[in-house]
C-alpha cells in the first residue's frame, strides 16, 4: 500500500529523482573503472607502490559505498514499482516527506534509526 501522505505527483517527482540519482552513481562507477584501466598500464616506481596502496584502498573503500548507495537507489526505485515507498520498514508508519526530500532512499523514521 502506498504511502497515503504522497500524492502521485511527488511519487513521480521522487522516481525522477532517485532515477538522477542513479545514473550520477553509475556515471562515477564508470569513470572510475577507466581512470583504473589506465593507470593499470602505467609502471610505477618502487617508491610510488605505498601510496598507490593506500590509494586502492582507499578507492575500495568509496567504491563499497558507491554501491551500497546505488543498491538503496534500486531498492527504492522498486519500492515505487511496489507501491511501499515512503513507509517505514521498521514500523510500517509512514516517513515523513520532508524526511523523503532530503533522503529518498529512507527506509526507516529518523526516530528508528
Amino acid at each position: 500500500m502506498q504511502a497515503e501522505h504522497l500524492t502521485k505527483e511527488d511519487i513521480a517527482l521522487f522516481k525522477k529523482k532517485l532515477l538522477e540519482m542513479k545514473e550520477e552513481a553509475e556515471g562515477y562507477t564508470e569513470q572510475e573503472n577507466k581512470q583504473e584501466d589506465e593507470l593499470a598500464s602505467v609502471n610505477n616506481h618502487p617508491a610510488d607502490l605505498g601510496t598507490e596502496q593506500f590509494e586502492q584502498q582507499r578507492d575500495a573503500g568509496l567504491d563499497q559505498m558507491r554501491r551500497e548507495e546505488l543498491k538503496d537507489i534500486e531498492d527504492a526505485l522498486q519500492k515505487i514499482e511496489d507501491g511501499t515507498f515512503g513507509i517505514s520498514e521498521q514500523s510500517g508508519r509512514p516517513i515523513p516527506k520532508e524526511r523523503l526530500e532530503v533522503m529518498p532512499t529512507a527506509r526507516i523514521l529518523v526516530e528508528e534509526a
